[in-house]
């Protein structure tokens, strides 16, 4: 009866919901740690570059668990890794709220990236596989889109709980405690998730080695679309870390206080969710490249005005700008990575990618770090990434193919 229950068609809305409340979770946890570190280094004393520490080790981890788990989502199944992959994050994150030095936090960290890391293309690719052509991209850029609810979340908590006293608990403490919660719905999806459809029905899939699996991703057919999409990856999410991780540190560095900057930060994240339910609208209408190229070069311009903006309305309506289109990039970038692939070697293809991206994460907030610490201007620092989003661009551009309403292999 329970293998049944496992295996049973699931409803588009209720996959949806399902795997968007753990996307949800996930973006509620990063959310919060660019609070936190806002928060650490007042507590703790921390260097420019021990802040930027603390988003680099997350990415790492996110790069190991990206790979990692992309390879075993091919050979076990998407719905066991995925449930996994909730589980260590949670349970890391709930942890490093314990912590009392700076090494501990790092580690701890560490494995909070490898489970985030691990989760979000696992769950785009198990998403791309169980939905129709005419609907995928617009599903899974709504799937994205939850992301926007976790950083509201993680906004709103961290304006009211962060700065707050809970003696003899600090305020980031609690604000980490919360992010534990997701291990308790991981116990929900293994009941009531199905695996996909495509994974399921095809036996070829388990019998393929590791290695077949990775050295298939630059056979000749797909070498053209797996260049294209590691620049993008590369780049996206280079940009991404070093922007907004430091949000909260760059207002307080333009003169604003910690409880202005957080409340300015959540004015800047409403402006997500309209850049997701534009971009899914966009997707299907315009198709995938359209929406990448765009709303890439809408985010490249974006930020290169917030690094010069010099008054408030410039910084906040230029930060409005910068989350709607940025994380609309981020919507059609998952749903158009899975289908650059087979299904046999999806998850490999699609976590490596995400695993390539994740070095960029590594180095996008050492880069704030180190350039801040030594007295270059934020301006300068944006001129950076806004380079880096406009070759990511140039990469879908050039070398991308259009995938808008084809049937996955």
């Amino acid at each position: 009866m329970s293998k049944n229950t496992n295996t049973a068609p699931i409803s588009r809305n209720k996959l949806l919901r399902v795997a968007g409340v753990g996307w949800m979770f996930d973006a509620m946890d990063v959310g919060i740690l660019s609070f936190v570190i806002a928060a650490l280094a007042v507590d703790w004393d921390l260097t420019s570059s021990q802040m930027g520490w603390i988003g680099s080790i997350n990415s790492i981890g996110m790069a190991v668990g990206a790979l990692v788990f992309g390879v075993f989502a091919d050979k076990v199944g998407r719905k066991q890794i995925f449930m996994w992959t909730l589980i260590i994050f949670s349970v890391a994150s709930g942890l490093s709220a314990l912590t009392t030095t700076f090494a501990a936090f790092l580690i701890l960290r560490f494995f909070v990236g490898m489970g985030l890391g691990g989760e979000l293309p696992v769950a785009s690719t198990l998403v791309s596989e169980s939905v129709e052509a005419k609907e995928r991209g617009r599903v899974v850029v709504l799937l994205e889109s939850f992301w926007a609810g976790g950083w509201l979340i993680a906004a709103i908590l961290s304006y009211f709980v962060i700065p707050a006293e809970f003696w003899p608990i600090e305020g980031w403490r609690v604000a980490l405690i919360l992010t534990a919660i997701p291990a308790l719905y991981a116990v929900y999806i293994r009941i009531h998730l199905p695996d996909s459809p495509q994974f399921t029905a095809k036996l070829e899939a388990k019998n393929r080695s590791i290695m077949q699996n990775i050295a298939g991703v630059w056979q000749k057919k797909y070498s053209r679309s797996t260049l294209m999409l590691w620049i993008l990856w590369f780049t996206v999410v280079f940009s991404y870390y070093g922007m907004f991780l430091w949000l909260p540190s760059v207002m307080v560095g333009k003169g604003y206080d910690l409880i202005s900057s957080f409340k300015y930060v959540l004015i800047m994240t409403l402006a997500q969710l309209p850049g997701y339910f534009t971009a899914a609208w966009f997707i299907e209408k315009l198709g995938r490249k359209f929406v990448l190229v765009t709303y890439l070069i809408g985010t490249a311009a974006s930020a290169y005005v917030f690094g010069n903006a010099e008054s408030i309305a410039v910084l906040l309506t230029s930060g409005i700008l910068l989350s709607f289109f940025n994380l609309g990039a981020w919507g059609a970038l998952y749903a158009y990575t899975p289908e650059q692939y087979p299904m046999v070697i999806r998850g490999t293809g699609t976590g490596m990618a995400a695993a390539v991206g994740r070095i960029g994460g590594i180095f996008g907030p050492l880069l704030v770090g180190y350039l801040l610490g030594a007295d270059f201007e934020i301006g300068f620092i944006f001129g950076i990434f806004c380079i880096s989003i406009l070759i990511g661009a140039s990469s879908v551009f050039f070398l991308g193919k259009e995938t808008k309403q084809t049937e996955l292999e």
